[in-house]
């Protein structure tokens, strides 16, 4: 897990340094697709694996409060960034 945390850090850092080549703005748009191929693969190894889909409706409720909790965790702290970091000093106004 640490390992993958430190590829993705040497990303960003590497993609700051490089942030003025025109060619890096344009894999941007490439992103999304590659994870839709991923997530399509992903469905297609979960499918074909007999012991996940007999067990469905266990592993099915471990999952969907698992994304819950992930997704109220990531609002949590997207607030706590936007108010701690984000906010304009002294006037605000609403």
């Amino acid at each position: 897990m640490f390992i993958i945390i430190a590829i993705m850090f040497a990303g960003v850092g590497i993609g700051y340094m490089f942030r003025q080549i025109d060619f890096l703005h344009k894999t941007e748009k490439t992103i999304t697709y590659t994870i839709f191929v991923m997530l399509f693969i992903l469905g297609l190894s979960v499918g074909s694996n007999s012991m996940i889909v007999r067990n469905i409706g266990q592993f099915g409720w471990q999952a969907a409060l698992l994304a819950l909790f992930s997704l109220m965790g990531s609002i949590l702290a997207a607030w706590l960034v936007s108010n701690l970091f984000f906010k304009k000093g002294g006037n605000h106004e609403e």
